[in-house]
């Protein structure tokens, strides 16, 4: 019988926010117990909007129910819908077609570029029509995509630039933050991201106030605040939890500390891959524009590596075996005769490693000596 090693790793710390239970029941009791019996969009999530809009230099940002419904939302928000076409990347998760395909329009899919496995902007250029309303680029696990020349493709053909920043929060790529590349951008809170917490949730940036503004409007059943009760347009209900906001207000001046701790790791696995390259084991690039959701690299080998990592007690983690449009529910938007080469690819080559916070020194090196040992074994 086989018997998990004493020095388990795990891919997510099941004791995440063990440091701060004590605060979170505090919150539960002074939000359950609040004279103003307001459980949704009240003060808490207004003060952590603004926290947030404050410290990113934003017009706005929106806080709503899930990074795919900041999305969905932003997509309406610009009235995308039936007869638009959205590019988005060949590879990724379901949100980047299935928030297209919520309001009527079509996913249109990219390859990604090799190294990144984000979205490739000449592979997205091909794919300009007199019908595509929306260039959506992807960052993607620690990678930024290449924001700059989406820009520049969005302003030369007058199109809208939604950024799927869900994992790159604390992200920056030329000084500018994850999100604020194009006219809006949307961060993910669920437990697993930079600033994750103990539930679903997420938010729109914008630098436009009033792109901002009709956002807020249909997270809430198209009802403007202060305006219960008169609906300007059929919203959704994406609204943001009180005690959540406080909670995360509560965790987000330790956010850098712990993202720093992330890109030290990081930092750390990418000197030690960097050598294995012509192993089988490549590294994500390192260049302007890291974020640290997980560490994501390239292996020839990538069932073996991934079976040799949990025989010694280090979870890993496959998030994409198949490009977007293998799917059945998005193969319908897929031309017969399309192919996506870089994301089949990378559905078959990547492995995701454990990289959080609460990983001690040893782990690091144990995780770092299994993957050097197998790339010397098998390469």
């Amino acid at each position: 019988m086989s018997t998990t090693p004493a020095t388990a790793v795990p891919f997510f710390p099941p004791a995440l926010f063990e440091a701060d239970r004590a605060e979170l029941i505090g919150l539960v009791r002074e939000v359950g117990l609040d004279p103003e019996q307001r459980f949704i969009l009240g003060s808490r999530t207004a003060a952590f909007e603004e926290l947030l809009r404050a410290d990113l230099g934003a017009a706005d940002v929106v806080a709503c129910s899930s990074g795919t419904s900041a999305l969905s939302l932003v997509l309406r928000a610009m009235d995308i819908g039936p007869g638009d076409e959205v590019i988005v990347p060949a590879f990724g998760c379901a949100p980047l077609a299935s928030s297209v395909v919520a309001v009527g329009a079509v996913p249109v899919f990219a390859d990604i570029r090799p190294d990144t496995m984000t979205m490739d902007p000449d592979a997205a250029q091909r794919l300009v029509t007199e019908r595509t309303r929306v260039v959506m680029p992807a960052h993607m696990f620690s990678v930024m995509a290449d924001m700059p020349r989406f820009a520049e493709l969005a302003r030369r053909h007058g199109l809208r630039l939604l950024e799927d920043s869900a994992v790159a929060q604390g992200g920056v790529l030329r000084g500018v933050p994850a999100g604020l590349w194009g006219e809006a951008g949307v961060y993910s809170f669920v437990q697993v991201k930079t600033c994750g917490m103990p539930g679903e949730g997420g938010v729109v940036i914008t630098r436009d106030q009033a792109l901002g503004e009709r956002v807020r409007m249909l997270r809430n059943h198209g009802q403007r605040p202060g305006r219960r009760f008169v609906h300007q347009a059929v919203g959704v209900n994406s609204r943001f939890d009180e005690i959540q906001a406080a909670f995360q207000t509560h965790r987000y001046a330790g956010f850098p500390a712990r993202l720093a701790r992330r890109a030290e790791i990081a930092a750390y696995y990418t000197e030690r891959f960097t050598p294995l390259a012509d192993r089988g084991v490549t590294p994500p690039p390192d260049r302007d524009g890291r974020c640290f959701y997980v560490y994501t690299v390239l292996a020839d080998a990538r069932d073996a590596l991934a079976a040799h990592l949990a025989e010694h007690g280090v979870a890993s983690h496959v998030y994409y075996p198949s490009p977007l449009p293998a799917h059945p529910a998005f193969a319908p938007y897929a031309p017969p005769d399309a192919r996506w080469p870089a994301a089949a690819q990378a559905s078959r080559r990547h492995l995701s490693l454990p990289v959080h916070h609460l990983l001690t020194d040893a782990q690091v090196r144990q995780v770092a000596d299994l993957v050097c040992a197998f790339a010397t074994t098998h390469g």
